[in-house]
C-alpha cells in the first residue's frame, strides 16, 4: 500500500530539486563563465550572473574559431563528431540486432558459445584493449579518418544481449505464423521484429549517440590531422596551451555548444526512448 502523505511528497520534491541543482550548476557556471572575459575566470571569484560579452564570445566561435586557441572551426569539430557517433550508434544498432537475430532463431553448432564469447567481451572495454586496437588500425592505414574513428567502437556485447532479451520475450506463434505465410527469414526480421522492436531501439540509440558523442581518449589517439578533430578533443585541445593563459570563455562557450546535440536528441526522441526503457511486455 502506498502511502498518500503530504510531507512525503514534500520531501520527494525537494530531494529531485536539490538533484536537479547538483547536476545543472556546473552547467549554469560554465554558460556563465563563457559570458565574462577571461579574466574573471582566473581571478577565482566567478560571478554567478551573465556577463556583457556573451554576444561577442559565441559570435566569434561560430564564425569559424578562435584563431588563438582552436586550430579548426567549431563547426567542423561538430560535425565530425556527429559523423562519428551516429556511425557508432547506427553501426552497434545494426550489427547487434541482426547478431541477437541470429542466436535466437537459428539453429548452428555452437550458437550459445558465440554469444557468451560475446558477452564476455564486455570485460574488455576500449581502455584495456586499447594498445593492440590502435595497431590494427594504423596497420589498416585508418589514421585520421573517420572509419578509423568509428569501426573500434561499433561492436556493442550490451546491445547484442539487450536485444536477444526483447526476441525472447515475443512469442514463438508469431514465427509460426509468418512460415506458414511464406515469410522467410529475413521477411520475418524486417516485417515483424523490427516494427517490435522500435521503441528499444530508439531508446538504444540514444545511448549509443551520447556514447560516441563523448568519446575523448580514441579520438585523440587516432587523429592527427586537424580536420578530423572531434568537439570534446577539441576542448582539450584548446585548454593545453604554450607560453600564454587559456581564454576560458572560449573554452567554456565550446562546452556549452558541444552540449546541445546530445540534449536536442534526447529531447525530440524522449518520448521513445522512455518507452523503450520500460516496456517490458509485446
Amino acid at each position: 500500500m502506498v502511502e498518500n502523505q503530504r510531507w512525503l511528497d514534500i520531501l520527494a520534491h525537494i530531494t529531485l530539486i536539490l538533484g536537479v541543482v547538483v547536476v545543472a550548476f556546473p552547467v549554469y557556471i560554465a554558460f556563465i563563465a563563457s559570458t565574462h572575459h577571461p579574466v574573471e575566470f582566473m581571478s577565482g571569484m566567478m560571478p554567478l550572473l551573465p556577463g556583457d560579452n556573451m554576444v561577442n564570445t559565441y559570435t566569434e566561435v561560430l564564425s569559424g574559431g578562435v584563431r588563438a586557441q582552436m586550430t579548426v572551426p567549431l563547426t567542423l569539430m561538430l560535425t565530425n563528431s556527429l559523423i562519428m557517433a551516429l556511425s557508432i550508434a547506427i553501426g552497434k544498432i545494426v550489427i547487434s540486432i541482426l547478431s541477437a537475430f541470429a542466436i535466437v532463431y537459428f539453429r548452428f553448432p555452437f550458437r550459445m558459445t558465440a554469444f557468451w564469447m560475446i558477452f564476455i567481451t564486455l570485460m574488455l572495454p576500449v581502455e584495456v584493449r586499447i594498445v593492440p586496437t590502435f595497431k590494427v588500425v594504423a596497420d589498416l592505414g585508418l589514421l585520421n579518418s573517420y572509419a578509423g574513428l568509428s569501426i573500434p567502437l561499433i561492436a556493442s556485447a550490451t546491445a547484442t544481449f539487450l536485444f536477444r532479451q526483447v526476441f525472447l520475450t515475443i512469442p514463438d506463434e508469431l514465427m509460426e505464423a509468418a512460415r506458414i505465410d511464406g515469410a522467410g527469414p529475413m521477411k520475418f526480421f524486417r516485417d515483424i521484429l523490427l516494427p517490435l522492436s522500435r521503441t528499444n531501439i530508439a531508446a538504444l540509440f540514444v545511448i549509443l549517440f551520447i556514447y560516441g558523442w563523448n568519446q575523448y581518449l580514441w579520438p585523440i589517439l587516432v587523429t592527427t590531422d586537424a580536420d578530423f578533430y572531434t568537439i570534446v578533443a577539441g576542448i582539450k585541445r584548446m585548454a593545453d596551451v604554450v607560453d600564454s593563459e587559456p581564454l576560458w570563455n572560449f573554452i567554456m562557450a565550446t562546452a556549452v555548444l558541444a552540449m546541445l546535440p546530445p540534449v536536442l536528441v534526447v529531447i525530440f526522441m524522449q518520448r521513445l526512448f522512455v518507452k523503450g526503457l520500460v516496456e517490458t511486455e509485446k
